[in-house]
């Protein structure tokens, strides 16, 4: 016997709990997976510089002055304008910058520019005001507060 606001016999709310269930799961596995394979790192490009230069490149009688490298840290982002950097990024490959003392075989950093930066155009053309650049290094990420360029000077 039925009474009045009783909604009687008939489908109960499983299916519809199970359903909502099974979208959440596909929800949050969908974004896992699309945060774990996206290529969230920021961009970091530049010029490409070598590894290991040919001996020609070292100053004559091996002078060198050393600037030490910031305790807290060996990340191009907190390199300064006067202190070297090595790359330490596969011959060929994508530069992977690691500030260091200077020597032969390292570059200075000639000047900074801190701020938005377009990539590889936008490099030259900040560097190509800066006297005795040889090389080029930029830094794009998703947050234009965090874009740098680098003119450096191989030693």
């Amino acid at each position: 016997m039925a009474y009045p606001g009783n909604p009687g016999s008939g489908r109960g709310r499983g299916p519809l709990i199970a359903v909502l269930v099974v979208l959440a799961v596909l929800t949050v596995s969908g974004g896992t997976l699309w945060y774990l394979l996206s290529d969230d790192e920021p961009t970091n490009t530049g010029a490409a510089l070598p590894t290991a230069p040919d001996a020609a490149t070292a100053e004559p009688g091996g002078s060198t002055t050393a600037t030490p490298a910031p305790a807290a840290s060996a990340d191009p982002r907190f390199v300064k304008a006067g202190q070297c950097v090595r790359n330490e990024g596969p011959a060929g490959g994508k530069p992977k910058l690691l500030i260091t003392e200077c020597a032969p075989r390292t570059y200075e950093v000639l000047r900074r520019f801190d701020g938005a930066t377009s990539g590889e155009r936008d490099a030259e053309a900040k560097c190509g005001k800066v006297e005795g650049y040889t090389n080029w290094y930029f830094f794009d990420s998703e947050l234009d507060t965090l874009d740098f360029v680098l003119c450096l000077k191989q030693r």
